[in-house]
């Protein structure tokens, strides 16, 4: 925990500085919902087709799905999914010739099994 997944129109592979985006997310997420930093785990996926709107091709997209733990306030995960959403911005180089909408969602974790094997 936290499980991030985001998925990107893979038009933007040049222009999403994937790497920096989880560097920056990672520990000012981990303050914010007091998790330990080595628990953060961000999975990248880059889908080589969308259907957005009319499908004229001068659109891409960007979502996080930031999966925590329950139990946080309702405020603190706002807060987070703010702050998810303006680091993500933060890192996509500006003019990529696309109407971008860049979109991100907190959820609770329903059953989650984890189990750390060392070297």
């Amino acid at each position: 925990m936290p499980q991030i997944l985001v998925e990107y129109s893979a038009c933007l592979t040049e222009a999403f500085d994937r790497q920096a985006f989880a560097l920056a997310l990672h520990p000012a997420a981990a303050e914010l919902i007091a998790s330990a930093l080595p628990d953060f785990k961000t999975r990248f996926h880059a889908i080589p087709e969308t259907v957005i709107g009319t499908g004229d091709g001068a659109e891409a997209m960007i979502h996080v799905d930031l999966a925590i733990l329950p139990g946080r306030a309702p405020a603190t995960k706002a807060e987070l999914g703010d702050l998810a959403l303006t680091l993500l911005c933060d890192h996509i180089k500006p003019d990529t010739g696309y109407r971008t909408q860049v979109t991100v969602e907190v959820r609770d974790i329903a059953n989650y099994h984890k189990r750390v094997l060392e070297p």
